[in-house]
C-alpha cells in the first residue's frame, strides 16, 4: 500500500524535473549559446552557412540551420539553444523555427542514445548507421512537410 499523498509524489516530481533542468538542460542550452558565439566571431558560422545554404535551401532555412541539426544529433537541448541563438542574432526567423521543429526532435540525442541505450541492450553497432539514416531521412521528410504549411 502507497502511503504517499498527491503533494507529495508531485513534491518529488518537482524535485526530479527540477535536478534534470539544472544538471542537463540548462547547461545544454548554455553551451549551445556559447558555441554559436564562438563559430561567429570567428566567422565559421557564416563559412558553414554559405557551403550548406544549397542544401539547406531546399527546405526553405538558411544555411546555418544546419548547426541545429548538428547539434541535434548530440543534445536536443542543445539544439534548441542554438536555434534561440541564431533567432536573437537575426538569422533565424519564428518560421524557420517552426520548420526545424520536428527535425530537432526526430533527431534529438541519438548521438547519445546510441551509447546509453543500443550498445547496453546488445543492438549490433552494424545497425547504427541504418538506424541513424532512418532518423536523419524522417527529419528531412518533416521539414519538406512543415515547409509546406508553414
Amino acid at each position: 500500500m502507497n502511503d504517499k499523498s498527491v503533494i507529495d509524489v508531485f513534491v518529488v516530481g518537482a524535485k526530479k524535473g527540477w535536478n534534470v533542468g539544472i544538471n542537463n538542460i540548462i547547461p545544454n542550452v548554455l553551451m549551445a549559446y556559447v558555441c554559436i558565439q564562438i563559430l561567429q566571431i570567428t566567422g565559421l558560422l557564416e563559412l558553414l552557412g554559405n557551403l550548406f545554404a544549397p542544401v539547406m535551401a531546399v527546405f526553405g532555412l538558411p544555411g546555418q540551420a544546419v548547426m541545429v541539426l548538428i547539434s541535434a544529433l548530440m543534445s536536443m537541448g542543445g539544439a534548441v539553444g542554438v536555434a534561440h541563438a541564431l533567432y536573437t542574432n537575426g538569422i533565424l526567423t519564428g518560421i524557420h523555427i517552426t520548420i526545424l521543429i520536428p527535425a530537432i526532435y526526430l533527431m534529438g540525442s541519438k548521438i547519445q542514445y546510441l551509447g546509453r541505450l543500443l550498445g547496453t541492450v546488445g543492438i549490433q553497432p552494424k545497425y547504427y548507421p541504418l538506424m541513424l539514416g532512418i532518423s536523419i531521412c524522417n527529419a528531412m521528410i518533416s521539414m519538406l512537410i512543415m515547409r509546406m504549411f508553414a
